[in-house]
């Protein structure tokens, strides 16, 4: 199954600002979510309307209905619609889809879940569109920028058993990225380690003095025209974790306009995508102990 970008979800006529709220202990509770809403900010009268629409939604997960339970602790994520919604001219595919879990692979510029100017026009939104799950939710992240595959829960129930393959590091995650390489690299893998925290402005990382918190091995594969194909495999996730590590040796990502340098602000250009790639995931199944292996139809740009 594929999302023609092109033709896809909406004209592009609907963005929204992304707010965050975590919703209180109340005594009594309120009797769902849209009824503390509706309470807490009187002024606003179209909540009813904004869940019709998906755009008030579980942090990282799944939109959320009129009769959605209220939850103390419960992150959500509500928008307010304004003009104009970006439109990425690229496909989405469904690679794999189970009583458990579906496997997309994602195109570059494309967001997982909503934020900024991005509601309608983002993987989530489109997947619960296509299957008809609106409790669809992503196990991990993966940047706007990056391209490849993103799992996600199409259950709650074994939800938690999935998501605990990524903070207890039982996943391997296998990138791909194109950057360049000198004709006669004299190192073919690299063992990074170092800490990343935020850094300026508030959308990069950086590295900093601490205990390490970030690991990565990288190898380079091929080499051809003085670029190089690099493998990744990341022991942690860190935001950025693979832009800073290719750029901490020396070899930053071809496209990239955060690293090393950050480039000035622009709209996107959709003949330059950032070339890392989310290529492979491999683990074993926490229902069925079947390892499952997952890879990426895509490629970057580099001559095979």
């Amino acid at each position: 199954m594929e999302m023609d970008r092109a033709q896809g979800s909406g004209s592009g006529s609907r963005a929204a600002k992304a707010s965050r709220l975590t919703l209180p202990k109340l005594e009594p509770p309120p009797a769902s979510v849209l009824a503390f809403l509706s309470a807490h900010f009187a002024s606003v009268s179209d909540w009813e309307s904004r869940m019709a629409k998906g755009l008030v939604s579980v942090e990282g997960g799944g939109a959320l209905g009129v009769d959605s339970p209220y939850r103390a602790g419960l992150q959500i994520l509500y928008f307010r619609e304004v003009e104009t919604e970006p439109l990425v001219p690229f496909e989405a595919r469904i690679l794999s889809q189970d009583a458990h879990l579906l496997v997309a692979d994602k195109p570059h510029f494309l967001p997982v879940t909503p934020g900024g100017h991005y509601v309608q026009n983002t993987l989530l939104a489109w997947l619960q569109a296509e299957t008809g799950l609106p409790d669809l939710a992503p196990l991990h992240r993966l940047d706007r920028d990056t391209a490849g595959l993103v799992l996600f829960s199409t259950s709650r129930e074994s939800r938690s058993n999935y998501s605990q393959l990524f903070s207890s590091g039982r996943i391997t995650k296998i990138y791909h990225a194109v950057a360049l390489a000198g004709p006669d690299s004299p190192l073919r893998e690299w063992r990074v380690e170092n800490r990343l925290e935020k850094g300026e402005p508030f959308f990069r990382m950086a590295c900093v003095e601490g205990p390490v918190n970030a690991r990565s091995t990288v190898r380079l594969l091929t080499e051809n025209h003085g670029q190089g194909l690099f493998e990744i495999r990341p022991d942690t996730g860190k935001k950025h974790q693979i832009r800073l590590h290719m750029a901490a040796i020396g070899h930053p990502i071809l496209h990239d306009p955060f690293y090393p340098e950050l480039q000035p602000e622009a709209p996107p250009d959709f003949t330059r995508p950032l070339q890392l790639l989310a290529k492979g995931l491999e683990f074993v199944d926490p229902i069925t102990d079947a390892t499952r292996v997952f890879e990426s139809q895509r490629k970057l740009i580099f001559d095979y």
